[in-house]
């Protein structure tokens, strides 16, 4: 009984990781955003995604990265056999890769917190994607528990991502032209 509970726990941590992880990148995006935007506009609204930011990454973020890291060894405690599979290692290594994202999104949070953002907001939608193919080879290994299962899933997610970039660069002619249109 106490597995069932440990596993609720590492899932809904899981779950909130990954949700402070989608978001903060938006937050970066919207910081990098407001570069544009005339200087008290450009104050406020950098002041507020600053607050934003901080309080997501330190109160949600950070907590739930490793409360993760808790459950999962707690869970591997009581299973150690899965240590012996190839999926388990496998996954593993895509773990070792989100943590290695997690803390280049700390670089981030770090340079939001001096005031200034040097990725471009393209660049940042594209980085967001990152941790969504993470997302999908962690949880295509863990329910298929097979090598075929989560190479053909990320091969999919490979390919929706591709889909995703032509989509963002997409949406950045569309929104270059309608700026075009209203400076003309």
């Amino acid at each position: 009984m106490d597995y069932l509970y440990i596993k609720s726990l590492h899932i809904i941590f899981v779950t909130t990781w990954f949700a402070g992880l989608f978001y903060i990148i938006r937050l970066f995006i919207y910081f990098k955003e407001t570069e544009e935007k005339p200087e008290l506009e450009k104050n406020i609204l950098q002041k507020q995604y600053q607050l934003m930011s901080k309080r997501l990454w330190y109160i949600i973020t950070w907590p739930s990265a490793i409360l993760t890291a808790i459950f999962a060894t707690w869970l591997l405690i009581l299973q150690p056999d899965w240590l012996k599979t190839n999926w388990m290692l496998i996954k593993l290594l895509f773990v070792l890769a989100l943590y290695l994202y997690h803390f280049s999104c700390q670089h981030i949070i770090n340079q939001i917190e001096k005031g200034y953002l040097k990725y471009s907001s393209y660049g940042l939608r594209i980085w967001n994607e990152v941790a969504t193919i993470i997302l999908f080879a962690i949880v295509f290994l863990v329910v298929l528990k097979s090598s075929f299962g989560w190479i053909f899933g990320v091969l999919g997610i490979f390919s929706v991502s591709i889909l995703l970039m032509l989509g963002i660069k997409l949406y950045k002619r569309i929104r270059t032209k309608k700026d075009w249109e209203k400076k003309s």
